[in-house]
């Protein structure tokens, strides 16, 4: 007998009512939901807000032994990225392909 893969399949489950499946679905309002960030406690920031007052402390690193910084993405990556070496430096892989 030959089959129509392309016919819909019936199942126990097809033959549950609307109401028998919205049952199973959890209510949103029953669970709580922590809204706040955990980075930012203080709030979401607002786009365009005024962050000139506040100070970042970042590490820079020196360049390592193992890496370059490509010529033409700018990117620090590791030697073993190295796909070309061009006039001023290196080309990495990605940049080459």
């Amino acid at each position: 007998m030959a089959t129509d893969y392309d016919a819909p399949r019936k199942t126990e489950d097809d033959s549950e009512s609307i109401e028998a499946l919205k049952e199973r679905v959890p209510d949103k309002t029953s669970g709580s939901i922590d809204n706040e960030d955990a980075d930012n406690p203080s709030g979401f920031e607002l786009p365009g807000a005024d962050l000139s007052d506040i100070e970042l402390d970042v590490v820079v690193l020196p360049p390592q032994e193992d890496e370059f910084t490509c010529m033409n993405c700018f990117l620090v990556k590791h030697r073993s990225q190295i796909a070309e070496e061009s006039g001023p430096g290196f080309i990495c892989r990605e940049c080459a392909a």
